[in-house]
């Protein structure tokens, strides 16, 4: 079973996130921003990852510490579960419709890190959860995985359809990416490093 786990305490914040990459879609999650709480549910159980946040942070302020310092520490566990990436897959994609919308995730396990997120919300917030930290949350994620992460979303015009979309297609691209593939011996990579 491929696991990690991260603890990453602040002054702003105080995150726990533990990952089993072999998992069920098991979630659960605590952050005190309840639609953010569902986007990362979403995640697990699309993406077959058993996965638990436990954060208390600085909310009184605004969300911003709490969506990034979470993102920083779920992918620090997932950095760490992933090892040496011997046999990994690598790359994945998808694309999921909500509705009228329609969002494309692209990862590659590459040990860099890129982030290019193409997408717009009508509102500045959905629940307590502020639409501009969807795009943070993706950059605090890539940097610490050191992953080139493409998400786009190809149309639509409810901005919880557009976000749903956005965490369920970017699950799936990572199930794929982080799956092992028999016919991958040691790192896939030419320079026999990720």
């Amino acid at each position: 079973m491929r696991k990690g786990q991260l603890r990453r305490h602040t002054k702003e914040t105080r995150v726990n996130a533990k990952v089993t990459i072999d998992g069920h879609g098991r979630a659960s999650i605590s952050t005190g921003v309840g639609f953010f709480d569902h986007m990362l549910e979403l995640f697990a159980k699309h993406g077959l990852f058993d996965i638990t946040v436990k954060c208390s942070g600085d909310l009184q302020v605004d969300d911003h510490h709490t969506v990034e310092d979470v993102g920083i520490a779920l992918a620090g566990a997932f950095k760490k579960a992933l090892g040496k990436k011997t046999g990994i897959s690598r790359f994945g994609h998808s694309y999921v419709p909500m509705d009228e919308s329609l969002a494309r995730s692209v990862v590659d396990l590459s040990g860099r890190s890129s982030l290019i997120f193409n997408a717009t919300f009508r509102r500045a917030k959905v629940g307590e959860l502020s639409t501009e930290m969807i795009h943070h949350f993706f950059r605090s994620f890539a940097d610490t995985l050191k992953a080139n992460i493409h998400i786009e979303v190809l149309y639509g015009t409810n901005t919880h359809h557009k976000i749903e979309a956005i965490f369920k297609s970017f699950a799936l691209a990572m199930r794929e990416a982080c799956a092992t593939n028999k016919r991958v011996t040691g790192i896939p990579s030419t320079k026999g490093i990720l």
